[in-house]
């Protein structure tokens, strides 16, 4: 059985972005759910969810696991599996990590660029790893089902959540510094770790992490993800899009600022461009896991390697959560 996922989308979510969807033949979308939000507002943002749920439940339906992937191929329609770009969700209380699990949360990050009660972000200066609160946290998300993801972690501390985790961690969406200097990118050292550990890579198709940005050409990215696959294996890596379809640009500046500032802060963007960038023309909304499909063919993976990396891997993956 083959399928077909996309596991980061941080859309600006309606019927019209659910049917493109569809249209990809996504069987399973992991998707962000909150960036800053406490607790109580990630309250909120799941009854959002669920009148989602209801209006378009010919389409989607929530995900728990990989039985619903298989769930949602048989029925034609997608899987939704809820996820945080931060930790903010679960304040300093260990007992709210089973809390969100029991509605619905299957990853979370532990940094967003900043540090955070249990790690270090990209953009911080030192990189002090995994705090105490950290590493009872990994335990607590190990138990119950919660992917560790470390997309927006620094160096030391994704290393050490590899350590500490007893179950393979994930980067949902990011590509290797050796194609593209993005600070958000990964190290092909930590990559390698990342593998030995059986954990995941979602290659992303945000412009911002990639080599000529917007410009961007399909081959590139599919040689990129050639070199990847011979420093991790095949079998390790995925789709992680970091699509933001529809997103308005007050979305992205609540993304890098939420409420820690009173400084503008730009992030990957500058003063000149502080909106999102514009996707390649290749990959404007999902509808391009087909180029994908054929880019990587011709760059010589197997039919195989190719259903691998759309989503077969990251369904392997999930099997594995609980």
């Amino acid at each position: 059985m083959n399928y077909r996922i996309d596991n980061l989308q941080y859309c600006n979510w309606s019927r019209e972005v659910f049917q493109i969807n569809r249209e990809a033949q996504l069987d399973a979308v992991h998707v962000t759910i909150v960036y800053h939000e406490d607790y109580k507002e990630f309250l909120k943002k799941v009854e959002e969810w669920d009148v989602h749920f209801k209006e378009n439940k010919d389409l989607i339906f929530p995900g728990k696991n990989y039985k619903d992937i298989e769930k949602a191929k048989s029925e034609k329609k997608t899987a939704i599996f809820f996820g945080f770009q931060n930790c903010s969700p679960i304040e300093d209380d260990i007992n709210l990590i089973e809390k969100v699990y029991e509605k619905g949360c299957r990853f979370m990050q532990l940094t967003y660029n900043n540090q955070s009660l249990l790690a270090t972000g990209c953009y911080e200066k030192n990189d002090s790893g995994v705090t105490n609160f950290g590493k009872e946290a990994i335990k607590e998300m190990n138990r119950i089902g919660i992917v560790i993801d470390m997309s927006h972690s620094a160096e030391k501390s994704t290393l050490e959540a590899i350590d500490i985790s007893e179950k393979p961690i994930a980067i949902t969406h990011a590509n290797p510094l050796f194609w593209h200097s993005a600070i958000r990118n990964k190290s092909s050292e930590l990559l390698k770790v990342l593998s030995e550990s059986n954990g995941m890579l979602g290659l992303s198709l945000y412009s911002h992490h990639l080599k000529d940005g917007t410009n961007c050409s399909l081959e590139s990215f599919c040689e990129m993800a050639a070199r990847t696959a011979d420093i991790m294996g095949v079998k390790n890596i995925g789709i992680g899009s970091d699509l933001c379809l529809n997103q308005p640009d007050t979305v992205v500046e609540w993304m890098r600022n939420g409420t820690w500032t009173k400084t503008k802060n730009f992030g990957e963007g500058s003063k000149k461009k502080p909106g999102f960038p514009k996707q390649p023309d290749w990959f404007i909304d999902a509808r391009g896991f087909e180029n994908l499909k054929k880019g990587l063919s011709k760059i010589g993976f197997n039919n195989k390697e190719v259903d691998g990396i759309l989503g077969g891997n990251w369904f392997n993956f999930y099997k594995g959560i609980n």
